[in-house]
């Protein structure tokens, strides 16, 4: 996930993401500094539950306003960026055509294959979020 992240003493990230899908594809990001993508998203501001976070964060990274999108789990895994860390993200999917523009601490937008993806993304997605989301929409 993208976006300003906050550990906890234990080393232990919450965040919330979106995974845009169209065509076989999820939408990823990379963040300015680092080589890994990862689904839109970042962490959860006091009083905001992980829907809106994710939201907001899909606005302010790549200027989509999304109204609503559908939760597709929670996910636990070593984060990306932050050595020594884990991540726990709450993932909702929606489908979309429209079009993402790089903003905010984003270097990069790119519409990464469900199947047959490049080895440069983040574990959570690779290991974990991206079987998920083969399953749920590879049968459509």
């Amino acid at each position: 996930m993208s976006g300003a992240v906050v550990a906890t003493a234990d080393r232990h990230i919450v965040v919330a993401a979106v995974a845009l899908v169209r065509d076989g594809c999820v939408l990823t990001v990379r963040k300015r500094g680092t080589e890994r993508f990862m689904l839109v998203g970042g962490k959860i501001e006091p009083g905001e539950s992980p829907l809106e976070a994710a939201l907001r964060e899909t606005y302010e990274e790549v200027g989509l306003r999304i109204e609503t999108a559908t939760l597709l789990g929670d996910f636990h895994s070593e984060a990306a960026n932050e050595p020594g860390h884990t991540l726990h993200s709450t993932v909702f999917t929606i489908e979309s055509d429209a079009v993402p523009v790089a903003a905010a601490e984003i270097a990069e937008v790119r519409w990464t294959p469900l199947r047959g993806h490049p080895d440069d993304l983040a574990p959570m997605l690779e290991h974990h979020v991206l079987l998920v989301l083969v399953e749920a929409f590879t049968n459509r």
